[in-house]
């Protein structure tokens, strides 16, 4: 198969799909909350992967429900194995949003919820999620090169939000966890109460 570009009202090839590097994903581990108050990937436990395995991790959630209204989804890393998870970190996020009822959209920077070189848990999105049955936050978290000694460690995350005013939020995040040393184990918690249900699923990326 081809890609290809369009200029001047003609569609010529590029170059074909298979000569472009491509990374295999491969599923490591899947933790399913039941009123759980946190989910914990530690390298090494439970058939966990996270060292230099892979230059880059993945996490899906999905459908992550809490336990306690306006409350929001969080993450930190940890150095030492699980034992301490209070990394610094640095972030930035923005949300788009849009009422289920049409009007009131917008797109926002909540600086609230950014991370300025804080050892606190990390805002996966700037707008709190609602508690109804049909309401949860579905989204992912690539993290890269955790093991690396030289480099901070660099994560992206882009998720969608069910918040308690019946809107469709749509979050995006970035930051770095600012330390050289190896992150082994990633934790996920709410602000508050417990992750009622929902899954969360660990992948490896190789490079090619």
């Amino acid at each position: 198969m081809a890609l290809v570009k369009y200029n001047n009202n003609s569609i010529s090839a590029v170059t074909s799909a298979a000569s472009i590097p491509s990374g295999a994903m491969t599923h490591i581990k899947t933790l399913t909350a039941s009123s759980s108050s946190t989910l914990s990937f530690v390298h090494g436990s439970s058939d966990v992967i996270f060292d230099a395995t892979y230059p880059m991790y993945v996490f899906e959630f999905i459908n992550v429900h809490a336990s306690q209204n306006e409350t929001w989804f969080q993450f930190q890393g940890s150095v030492d194995g699980g034992s301490n998870y209070n990394v610094s970190a640095t972030t930035t996020n923005f949300v788009a949003h849009n009422r289920e009822s049409g009007g009131n959209q917008g797109l926002n920077y909540y600086d609230t919820r950014d991370s300025a070189n804080s050892t606190g848990y990390i805002y996966i999105a700037g707008w709190e999620q609602g508690i109804d049955n049909d309401q949860s936050i579905s989204g992912s978290i690539t993290i890269f090169n955790p093991s690396d000694t030289t480099f901070v460690k660099h994560f992206i995350s882009k998720c969608n939000i069910s918040h308690p005013s019946d809107f469709t939020a749509n979050g995006y995040m970035g930051g770095y966890f600012n330390t050289t040393s190896a992150i082994n184990s990633i934790l996920f918690k709410m602000t508050s109460g417990n992750i009622d249900s929902g899954k969360i699923k660990l992948y490896g990326i190789k490079d090619s």
